[in-house]
């Protein structure tokens, strides 16, 4: 007679899970109690806490400051902008009129191949998709569930004076979840962990080790304290940064690119020769 099927790592943390924990501590307790007992792995723990803490996160938590934001001016033709969207390699760009705060509508990068086919009528205002607002205090939570229900990847975060505060997209909340994503605009694996772009800035994995950097950007950073330009990143904000956040360290002026809640991935890189080294 067959043995029954083993059950998955779901069924045995569901099973732990009838000891009712009486806090969000104490069930985090549980989790990484069955963790250590080899109950599931490391990403499913990961996963498990990521949905733990986007429940109690709001959109002002991992936002992109409107500051930050790469938007289209509905005034520019498509000669103008079309690099800029290149260049930035996003899916959607809001498009504003007159001023950031004005976001009239959102532009799918790939309704502008219309322009390459040559239409003659080719109306960048006639392609706008809605724009959905919500409020900085927005659940991220009840964010992805409005983001599947509506199939909507991104939405513009209005402060309480309905003034424009960021934005965030679908991607931003599932790397809560599921931690970085990467897509075909990211570093590929192979790929060296220094690139330098068409602007002379260099993007910089935080797995870089100190001693490479300083010969690649010929600088001269501290490698005593830090093997890692992320650790030496981290150690300068006092804390985990989000995304487009900036920090001079020496000669270079770094600036966030990607970081979920757990960890820094990539940042970019401004040589300051004005600055004094560290």
């Amino acid at each position: 007679m067959d043995d029954p099927p083993k059950p998955g790592w779901l069924e045995r943390a569901t099973a732990l899970l009838l000891r009712e924990p009486g806090d969000r501590e104490q069930l985090v307790a549980l989790l990484r109690s069955a963790f250590e007992r080899n109950l599931f792995d490391s990403d499913a723990l990961s996963m498990i806490e990521g949905v733990i803490q986007v429940s109690e996160m709001q959109a002002r938590d991992i936002m992109i400051p409107r500051s930050q934001m790469d938007v289209i001016n509905i005034s520019e033709t498509p000669d103008k902008f079309i690099p800029f969207v290149i260049e930035k390699a996003h899916s959607r760009f809001p498009v504003t009129e007159n001023e950031k705060n004005n976001v009239i509508g959102i532009l799918l990068a790939k309704d502008l191949l219309r322009y390459y086919a040559g239409e003659e009528e080719f109306d960048v205002r006639e392609m706008l998709r809605p724009v959905v607002f919500i409020p900085e205090s927005k659940r991220l939570n009840v964010l992805l569930k409005d983001f599947r229900s509506n199939r909507n990847h991104i939405a513009i975060v209005v402060d309480e004076y309905g003034g424009v505060a960021g934005l965030v997209t679908i991607e931003d909340v599932l790397e809560q979840i599921v931690g970085d994503i990467e897509d075909e605009h990211d570093f590929d694996e192979a790929e060296d962990n220094i690139v330098q772009d068409s602007n002379g800035y260099y993007r910089v994995k935080a797995i870089t080790e100190i001693a490479d950097f300083n010969e690649r950007l010929d600088v001269d950073l501290s490698e005593v304290d830090y093997d890692t330009i992320g650790g030496l990143v981290l150690h300068k904000f006092g804390r985990l940064p989000k995304r487009g956040e900036s920090v001079t360290v020496g000669s270079s002026r770094f600036t966030v690119l990607r970081a979920d809640s757990r960890r820094l991935y990539t940042l970019l890189v401004e040589k300051n020769s004005g600055a004094a080294q560290q």
